[in-house]
């Protein structure tokens, strides 16, 4: 005789498995050995118990950040002032303490509003980073004490900013993991990602990262204008987060959802407005300084642009042209993807796509641009083995750069030469190439994407889950599965997992 409790138990449909990735990630189970092995099949890893896969990776992540902290100590000790290259061969440097002074922190000059001196700017007159950024920047000020000590305050100020800086890493990882409601370890990727912890304190990108990862959490839990208004106030503190809404429309109209397309639109574009419309009345001069200088600066570190100079003796000055056009023709290469795939692409995957597009094509490649990438990556790509031959790829160009700054700068020949600088970019370069491959390949060949092999359709796509397809220029594939519809395997574990 059973009792009503087991006949409601019985009645209820079996809850999705978490998806472990030493289940299904060849590498993940091999590297599992160090901590005893691959999960137990009557283990729990759904959000029963304290130790639940968020607050797993929320320590993940503080961790790893304060290991990338540690990596900074030998210029923290001295101020960032310890030599004439220091910085650079203990690849330690950071943004963050030389722009306190150079910006007119130190001074109190207000952003945008107060020009700061050609002395302390270098000519620069305003700060050249988009406003929710400068706001950021300005609000670590505050909590940065006054005093003659420019070397003590420099430091406090580089703390505060790590600080903040943390909170928006610990956001990221816990968006990240949120995202696919089944794959919460996924956003291991990012807590572990080596490149994340040694570039999350050199610029302020984490705070466009942050803002981004949740908006992508608010289009996957079907909110499309709070996901819009994410990703606007992204845009205000960097610009790439506004090109996830070029595949996004086209995903929309390959579903019809474009109802819910032009309610993340409106959201982005009004939060974008509310936070640049009165620096813009107020402070113009101020507010296009980050615009004007994006157009007339040079070509610079870390891109493809660099290495034809270096290599021709061609300054370039033609580079802005030359980038833009590379870029639209990517753009055009992505949407064609979108609209003529057999099956409709996951929204991660063209959002990493034209993300990396930007960046592979733009005029600097800056080390931490890759914090752009990295939750896209984990998101689109969720394979140990990709991930971590991109992520030796950056590694490597983060040594690199810092060798090559140690050796133009340091008067001695020590350090890396011009030939090995470009090798450290072509590398950097050839490893987000090579993870754009692997992503286009799984969008050519759904059966070989990590997220689809359970029957799941787009966990991040919101209302384009599971949509049928009614704009297609291509031949269209099967409709797609829900994610209800899980292979033998998964369901077993589930229901072992759920009587465990």
């Amino acid at each position: 005789m059973t009792t009503a409790r087991e006949n409601d138990e019985s009645a209820a449909p079996v809850q999705p498995a978490t998806v472990p990735p030493t289940a299904e990630d060849p590498l993940a189970e091999a590297g599992s050995e160090l901590i005893g092995g691959p999960i137990g099949r009557r283990a729990t890893t759904g959000r029963r118990g304290w130790w639940n896969p968020l607050r797993v990776l929320a320590l993940v992540a503080i961790g790893m950040f304060a290991l990338g902290m540690v990596q900074k100590v030998p210029c923290y000790d001295s101020g960032w002032f310890f030599g004439a290259n220091d910085q650079y061969t203990h690849a330690c440097y950071s943004d963050i303490p030389h722009l306190f002074f150079a910006r007119g922190f130190a001074d109190d000059l207000v952003p945008y509003f107060d020009h700061i001196p050609d002395a302390t700017s270098g000519g620069m007159g305003f700060l050249e980073y988009p406003v929710l950024t400068g706001l950021f920047m300005e609000i670590a000020s505050w909590f940065t004490p006054h005093g003659s000590d420019l070397v003590h305050r420099e430091q406090v100020y580089w703390l505060v900013n790590a600080a903040m800086l943390l909170i928006c890493a610990v956001v990221t990882v816990v968006a990240v993991a949120r995202t696919h409601r089944r794959r919460p370890w996924d956003g291991l990727l990012v807590a572990l990602s080596p490149a994340f912890a040694l570039t999350a304190t050199i610029n302020w990108d984490l705070l466009a990262v942050a803002l981004t990862a949740v908006g992508m959490l608010m289009w996957a839990r079907s909110r499309p204008v709070a996901a819009g208004v994410l990703i606007g106030l992204a845009t205000a503190a960097k610009l790439y987060p506004v090109l996830l809404l070029g595949p996004l429309l086209l995903l929309c109209l390959r579903a019809g959802r474009m109802r819910a397309y032009w309610k993340a639109f409106g959201g982005a574009a009004v939060a974008w407005l509310v936070v640049n419309v009165p620096v813009m009345v107020f402070a113009w001069d101020g507010w296009e300084k980050f615009y004007t200088y994006s157009q007339s600066r040079g070509v610079d570190f870390g891109s493809l642009w660099l290495i034809i100079s270096q290599q021709t003796g061609d300054p370039l000055d033609g580079a802005n042209a030359y980038a833009i056009a590379l870029m639209l023709l990517m753009c055009a290469g992505i949407a064609a993807l979108i609209l003529y795939a057999p099956r409709r692409p996951r929204f991660a995957q063209v959002g990493f796509l034209v993300v990396a597009a930007f960046i592979l094509t733009n005029k600097v490649y800056s080390p931490q641009y890759v914090l752009w990438l990295i939750p896209l990556a984990a998101l689109a790509r969720p394979r140990w083995r990709d991930f971590l031959v991109w992520q030796a790829c950056e590694v490597m160009y983060f040594l690199g750069i810092w060798m090559y700054l140690a050796y133009t700068t340091g008067g001695n020949n020590k350090g890396l030469p011009e030939g090995g600088y470009d090798f450290a970019i072509a590398l950097h370069l050839l490893g987000t190439l090579y993870l754009c491959a692997v992503i286009v390949r799984d969008v050519l060949m759904a059966e070989r994407d990590p997220v689809r092999q359970d029957g799941s359709d787009d966990p991040s796509g919101g209302v384009l889950d599971g949509a049928r397809d009614v704009f297609v220029l291509g031949r269209r594939a099967h409709q797609p599965r829900h994610a209800a519809q899980f292979t033998s395997g998964y369901v077993e574990w589930g229901r072992e997992n759920a009587d465990a």
